[in-house]
């Protein structure tokens, strides 16, 4: 999530939210988001723990290196990593899901997965050669649930076929909060938006994407990279005043700086197709 005001391009963005391999392998401080919610992943990508009495929630494994990062996070915060029952990922790219069949084998969790994604999931290699787990497959508005604690799995595609976006309602002070965990709607390099052979409705994908984000009630915004919610500006002001996370103007800022970059991106594509013509 960045300051409004600023017009951020799509390789911006890719930049702001992947950061460096440093960023991608060092742990973040490990620390309670709201209610049974914590953070537990790096300076660069987002994986966060749902904690219940029946067992605890992990979403996003990352990359195969980072699983012990993750571990060790998951171990700070007093909790275990066996405790994990259910491994959950934001979208079939490498450094969000590569490491799912190690969490498993060190967990013993079952792994879903959105069905649009399988096929991209199955084909995706890690350093040690370890096979793919075997995924249950959720679909679009599917709820995943344990002790509790509901999940609904929104398939919001584009970044993949099947990116998806989490919504959970978590208590805290006697309240309930609505938390979102983006996916993703990042236009990455090399991204066709116009005649994409693969996916020849990619464009469209994204639109409705941005349509169903929208349209989801957010109090805690949290994404698949934390800069998507500010959480370095974020995390300093934890305990001095008003939870930093709770931030539903932020929702709606980081969703504006997204679909700007992506409509200029589609923009001038199009420009050159019509060049091309």
């Amino acid at each position: 999530m960045a300051q409004a005001g600023k017009v951020w391009t799509a390789a911006e963005l890719f930049t702001r939210n992947v950061g460096t391999k440093e960023d991608q392998d060092t742990a973040f401080p490990p620390h309670k988001i709201i209610g049974n919610l914590y953070y537990v992943g790096t300076r660069s990508l987002g994986s966060f723990l749902i904690v219940t009495p029946q067992g605890n929630i992990l979403i996003n494994s990352d990359y195969e290196r980072t699983v012990p990062v993750i571990k060790q996070s998951v171990e700070k915060l007093g909790f275990k990593f066996t405790d994990i029952k259910i491994l959950l990922g934001s979208h079939a790219h490498g450094d969000h899901m590569e490491g799912d069949a190690l969490a498993q084998e060190l967990s013993g969790a079952q792994v879903m997965a959105m069905a649009e994604d399988i096929p991209a999931l199955q084909t995706m290699r890690t350093p040690s050669g370890k096979a793919r787990p075997s995924y249950k497959v959720i679909h679009d508005g599917e709820k995943v649930t344990l002790g509790g604690t509901t999940l609904v799995a929104h398939l919001t595609p584009g970044h993949t076929r099947g990116c998806t976006t989490w919504t959970v309602s978590i208590e805290d002070g006697g309240r309930s909060y609505n938390v979102v965990i983006i996916g993703s709607v990042g236009v990455n390099a090399g991204t066709k938006l116009i005649n994409n052979p693969q996916v020849p409705q990619i464009a469209e994908e994204y639109q409705r994407s941005f349509r169903i984000l929208r349209g989801l009630k957010c109090d805690v915004p949290l994404g698949s990279h934390p800069a998507m919610y500010n959480l370095a500006e974020k995390y300093p002001k934890l305990g001095k005043g008003p939870n930093p996370f709770i931030d539903p103007q932020g929702y709606k800022t980081e969703l504006d700086i997204q679909e700007t970059a992506f409509n200029a991106v589609l923009d001038e594509q199009k420009k050159a197709a019509n060049e091309r013509k």
